[in-house]
């Protein structure tokens, strides 16, 4: 059975959880999270990799030893540490970790107090008062908890864009070997990249008699069939992943895309406009009373509404339809617009790569220049330079400049916003660099309104270039601070400052929404990979997907531009 990066990532996060119930040694937690991020976010199957005989111990975060866990976890679907560690605690108690407002030493004071084991124990204690008793909790820790519990399970299960791709992608293949299957595509929010996925729609259409669906059922990571018919099934993956199948006609495989595609809100206001022509629009086709109009593409489907054909990562049903209508769609940015990256890491910090592996890898996709940001001193778990380290890097840079060929690397930081607003490194290194990448990593829990103040008087400082993942979220695992972001964005584009779209999977940061909202305020971005090994930069893939759903052209990415002209628009007013 196919062992899925996901799969090794949760294996490595439940580790971390029962060591730091047993106290284990911070670093080696750490280290456990770091490879289950690591592995989670992959471009490509650390499970192919290994059979491929790759050396996965180069990976970020990935020595000797945990790379021969993942082997193991490859070849035999299990992870002994964690099977041990398991044996130690009881099988409930981990989920307590997923509560709000407990961490491990609080789950362990309810464990050893008062013989908390599971969930429903937990409830039962709140409810007979037990918790606000004990030391380090009280009645506002004990309603936060309950809070907690009362609102679980109330949103829906998503999976990161990336997770569902590591499923979609080698799933569309074998079932494009399936005899009779002519096409095969994945729909819904998938296609229209978003950055998390509830579930997958595939179509396909196929000769008739092919046995898809029959087939489909009996893959191999179907853990429950939900339904079945002749020409559709639903399943539940061993993942928790819904996937839906449509065989569905030739004729009518434009419609059924573009109706499973959505969003609803689109194809809600899109249908309106159809009912005003005396059209219905569904998954079949476009009809006038019984006779069928178009089907067969997205463009026929349109056209008979009187629209141009719209991207799918503009289907929201905020604008695109007017604009369309207007003739003002945006022309959307795109990966061969890209002419470089503004944030990549080395081994000097906490990257795995040297700058002459950094450098080679990004001419290899067509770069003409590479931003070097290692992060600076105050973030000590990343090796970060000080003054004295970074201005030895610059010089390094400098002569690799002079020998590399197709491709400059640019003097950067990743330079930490101080909880006093200010930047992490002195001016005097900072005028040296080519740009300043600077961002926030610690302090997350400070109200709004100093968190605004904090990045505006950061952005103040005249080397500020690029807010680096401005809102600072991961995606399931930790929310976006809170910010005023229509006065960072205006603050940006007063002071001349520019924002990022940090395309790691896991960030995706700035979203969607405060993409269109800084094109709108005039402030350009930067598509930038947080790259932290050579992998890591074709990511740039999912960046440029998070910029198209915020309706952002090529005039709008600063990384668009030849380096000369990037030297300009770098340049503070």
């Amino acid at each position: 059975m196919a062992v899925h990066n996901a799969d090794i990532a949760s294996m490595f996060n439940r580790t971390a959880d029962l060591l730091e119930l047993q106290g284990a040694n911070p670093f080696r937690i750490r280290a456990y999270r770091r490879a289950a991020r690591t592995i989670a976010d992959l471009p490509q199957s650390a499970a192919r990799l290994v059979k491929s005989g790759a050396d996965l111990s180069e990976l970020p975060g990935i020595g000797d030893d945990l790379a021969g866990k993942i082997a193991g976890i490859v070849k035999t679907g299990r992870c002994p540490i964690l099977g041990q560690l398991e044996k130690e605690f009881p099988a409930g108690l981990t989920e307590l970790l997923n509560v709000g407002g407990l961490g491990p030493k609080r789950v362990m004071a309810l464990h050893q107090s008062l013989g908390i084991d599971n969930i429903d124990d937990l409830r039962r204690a709140i409810r007979a008062g037990k918790i606000r008793t004990l030391k380090g909790f009280s009645e506002k820790i004990e309603q936060k908890i309950l809070h907690a519990l009362e609102t679980r399970g109330t949103q829906e299960k998503r999976f990161k864009w990336i997770v569902a791709d590591e499923t979609a992608r080698p799933l569309a293949a074998w079932l494009s070997a399936i005899e009779g299957v002519k096409k095969v595509v994945v729909a819904g929010s998938y296609r229209r990249m978003k950055d998390t996925v509830g579930d997958l729609d595939i179509l396909v259409t196929c000769a008739k008699g092919s046995p898809v669906i029959d087939r489909f059922v009996k893959h191999e990571e179907v853990a429950e069939i939900v339904s079945r018919g002749a020409t559709r099934a639903t399943v539940l993956l061993r993942s928790g992943l819904q996937v839906d199948l449509r065989a569905v006609p030739d004729i009518s495989y434009g419609a059924a895309l573009y109706y499973f595609t959505g969003s609803k809100a689109h194809n809600v206001a899109v249908r309106a406009l159809a009912v005003k022509r005396g059209l219905k629009i569904n998954e079949y086709g476009v009809f006038k009373g019984d006779k069928r109009l178009a089907g067969r593409t997205e463009e026929e489907v349109f056209r008979q509404v009187g629209l141009p054909y719209i991207e799918p990562e503009l289907r929201e049903n905020r604008g695109e339809i007017e604009a369309a209508r207007a003739g003002t769609l945006p022309r959307l940015v795109t990966v061969e617009d890209m002419r470089g990256d503004l944030h990549a890491h080395t081994k000097a910090s906490d990257g795995r790569n040297s700058l002459s592996e950094m450098a080679a890898a990004a001419r290899a996709l067509g770069y003409e220049y590479l931003a070097i940001t290692d992060h600076s001193r105050h973030l000590t778990i990343a090796n970060g330079l000080d003054e004295k380290r970074l201005r030895k890097q610059c010089e390094d840079i400098d002569r690799l400049n002079d020998k590399l060929k197709g491709i400059t690397l640019l003097k950067s930081c990743e330079v930490d916003i101080l909880e006093s607003g200010k930047l992490d490194l002195p001016d005097s290194i900072l005028k040296e660099l080519d740009l300043a990448v600077c961002s926030v990593h610690y302090k997350f829990d400070l109200p709004a309104a100093r968190q605004t103040e904090r990045i505006i008087r950061a952005m103040d400082n005249p080397y500020f270039n690029i807010l680096a993942h401005p809102t600072g979220r991961l995606i399931g695992e930790r929310e976006p601070y809170a910010l005023e972001m229509e006065r960072i964005v205006r603050a940006a584009k007063e002071r001349g400052c520019l924002m990022e779209i940090n395309a790691q999977p896991d960030r995706l940061d700035l979203n969607d929404i405060h993409c269109r909202m800084a094109k709108d305020a005039g402030v350009k971005l930067a598509i930038s990979t947080d790259a932290h090994a050579t992998g890591h930069l074709r990511y740039m893939t999912l960046g440029v997907a998070q910029a198209r759903r915020g309706w952002l052209e090529a005039k709008d990415v600063v990384n668009t531009l030849a380096l000369k002209a990037l030297r300009q628009a770098l340049k503070r007013k």
